[in-house]
């Protein structure tokens, strides 16, 4: 391999590799074992890595030597996961690994056991091309599929002294990168009621349901009340048991979608200070995971124009613009490091069963962030 032809065929072979070690979020016997073959390849690239153990599986952090004259400047900052929303057992039933006219299908092909190849690969043509480059930390966590809640502190500690961070998530259908996102937070809003027969008693008892009805038509006014565009989704409703009893017990998970910063302020402060109506009920509502909107800005703008240079400098056009959808790259987008997402290969179908990866594109992004490595 040299500084400009990657090997494509070795690298559909790892991809393949990677998709048929499943990893559904929270097995962590699953992701470790694939864990294990990432800290292996990155070894053979050259890096010093170790593990961070969580419950969820190992988050994994590589740091690899930088090359030339920038081999003792500011890290860059490689950010992936591991972990998928796919239960194991979808390759032997409705997602089988398959490549048909120059695509590849199969569970986390897309997003984004793709991505991690891209990554390697341009690590890969980085050290054995002829530029100079800076040092490259890499954190793949393994829970990034439910908001990063054990490895999202672990982001921010990476970020912290890196000259720009690049995320390996998938790319704009059109293949622009990812220069913004929307805030994301998962918030479970929960009911204490009484328990008492609904028809020999039910004054005694105080329904946890209707409270809860009454508290998701507050929320619905706090959102429809922010300064900015934001969505709700209530994804999750649960509560009660038998009709004959007033339930004590109910909750319903939110997942809310911010455009800025001020209507994030605003309604999570708004949901956060929720109180009960009724007079025995409480009310708590407990954020299960947040990552903060990044808001594009100059930093990011910078980050950009010279992603085009170096896009230029490999007959490639690249554009960028912001992605409704959340990842890693909020938390460093939102720190002020310069960021951006969506180095991963052109696809579809991300979370469904039509999951997706031009194969061509792999090798077409591995050039791609080689050559921004050797211009940062």
């Amino acid at each position: 391999m040299n500084g400009t032809a990657p090997d494509l065929g070795a690298m559909l072979g790892r991809l393949e590799s990677y998709v048929r070690h499943e990893t559904p979020t929270g097995d962590a016997e699953r992701i470790d074992a694939l864990g294990e073959i990432l800290l292996a390849r990155h070894r053979e690239l050259g890096a010093t890595v170790r593990r961070v153990p969580s419950a969820a599986g190992d988050h994994l952090v590589m740091e690899h030597p930088g090359r030339g004259a920038k081999a003792g400047g500011a890290p860059v900052l490689f950010l992936g996961h591991h972990d998928t929303v796919w239960p194991a057992g979808r390759l032997d039933g409705p997602m089988p690994w398959r490549v048909d006219d120059g695509v590849a299908y199969g569970p986390g092909v897309y997003d984004m056991k793709s991505g991690l190849v891209v990554m390697e690969t341009a690590l890969e043509l980085a050290r054995d091309g002829g530029a100079g480059h800076p040092p490259v930390r890499v954190v793949v966590v393994a829970d990034e599929e439910v908001g990063s809640p054990t490895s999202a502190a672990l982001v921010a500690e990476a970020a912290s002294d890196a000259v720009a961070a690049l995320g390996f998530e998938s790319p704009h259908p059109d293949g622009s990168l990812k220069s913004g996102r929307r805030g994301s937070t998962r918030l479970r809003l929960g009911v204490e009621g009484v328990e008492a027969h609904a028809a020999l008693d039910p004054e005694a008892g105080v329904s946890a349901v209707d409270e809860l009805v009454d508290q998701l038509i507050l929320v619905r006014s706090i959102v429809r009340h922010a300064p900015g565009n934001v969505l709700c989704n209530v994804g999750t409703v649960a509560g009660g048991g038998r009709t004959n009893v007033v339930p004590a017990a109910a909750y319903a998970d939110l997942g809310l979608r911010f455009a800025d910063a001020e209507s994030e302020r605003v309604v999570l402060d708004g949901v956060t200070s929720l109180r009960a109506i009724r007079s025995g009920a409480t009310v708590t509502a407990e954020v299960m995971s947040r990552r903060p909107t990044w808001a594009p800005g100059e930093a990011t703008a910078g980050l950009l124009a010279t992603v085009r240079l170096a896009a230029a400098s490999v007959g490639q056009r690249v554009d960028g613009a912001p992605a409704a959808g959340g990842a890693d790259t909020n938390t460093t987008g939102s720190r002020g490091v310069p960021t951006l997402d969506g180095f991963g290969p052109r696809g579809a179908g991300a979370h469904a069963t039509h999951e997706q990866v031009v194969v061509a594109s792999l090798a077409e992004r591995a050039r791609l962030v080689a050559a921004v490595l050797a211009a940062l």
